[in-house]
């Protein structure tokens, strides 16, 4: 049985279970969250260090949570390195992490590659140094402790929309309760993100930077799928374009119309230290 071991545990988030334990609670949001959909069918979660973009991400985990208990959680990540031409499933096995085993959820993904034929591949490989659906196992883990998951890579192409729907009608025709989690963080602006710096520092570039993140929110709470991918590509406010297009795109074909957005802040205003110069957007959104 194929297992995949943590890569960035004690790095992202704590490497021991009472670490994750604690601090997964310190993220969760105090308070009901407002204007939820009556069902949500899926997300879009950052995936930095759980000490900057932790407490955005966990506020889509706590909004599932109040909608239902899905058995399984497709998680679509981010491509950060090169890992597949096409959307790559980590098809059987289980993913480990401070928190014990996280089944796959082997059923569902022979159904995804077989709705997604010629499309997604079965290719574990991709997966073995991608951050982006590990450092959401945990919150899976802790408040979902019966439900598998479903990794997917899914690259920042034209390929994207077709795996979300893909994914989409294997749930449905599987008869699965799940929910497709999207993992992509939003601008990576400063000298630090491959010197990204359109509006110099300070004020400026925070106002920037949200207007920038402000265009690809947009077009996830309209669930425009189809001009996520291009509009990455050209503003470069997604590291995980794919991932963001394939989950919206999953949600419409899911019976989602709108998405609704739960949090948008920056890691500068998360822990601000001088003038702003280098800082990643965050967004949390449900459908």
């Amino acid at each position: 049985m194929p297992i995949r071991h943590p890569v960035v545990a004690g790095q992202f988030y704590p490497a021991d279970r009472a670490g994750c334990i604690r601090m997964i609670e310190q993220c969760l949001p105090k308070e009901p969250l407002p204007d939820l959909p009556e069902r949500i069918v899926a997300g879009v979660a950052p995936h930095a260090g759980w000490v900057y973009s932790g407490p955005t991400a966990a506020k889509v985990f706590a909004a599932v949570r109040e909608r239902g208990e899905p058995e399984t959680f497709v998680l679509c990540s981010a491509m950060h390195r090169w890992g597949a031409a096409r959307p790559a499933v980590y098809a059987e096995g289980a993913w480990i992490t401070p928190l014990g085993e996280a089944e796959i959820d082997a059923d569902l993904a022979q159904t995804v590659l077989e709705e997604g034929k010629g499309l997604l591949i079965d290719a574990p490989e991709a997966h073995t140094g991608e951050h982006s659906a590990e450092v959401q196992v945990p919150f899976i883990q802790h408040l979902f402790p019966h439900a598998r998951i479903l990794p997917i890579v899914v690259p920042p192409d034209d390929q994207a929309v077709a795996a979300g729907e893909a994914v989409a009608r294997a749930i449905v025709r599987a008869g699965k309760d799940a929910a497709v989690i999207g993992s992509s963080d939003l601008t990576h602006y400063g000298a630090m993100y491959y010197g990204y710096a359109p509006a110099g520092t300070g004020e400026r570039a925070l106002e920037w930077a949200r207007a920038n993140d402000a265009r690809i929110i947009d077009l996830m709470l309209r669930m425009h799928a189809e001009e996520i991918v291009p509009e990455a590509a050209a503003h470069h406010n997604a590291c995980g374009g794919g991932a963001i297009a394939a989950t919206v795109a999953a949600a419409r074909v899911l019976g989602a119309e709108k998405g609704v957005l739960l949090e948008y802040t920056t890691s500068y205003h998360v822990m601000p230290r001088g003038p702003a110069t280098d800082f990643v957007g965050y967004a949390a959104v449900v459908f």
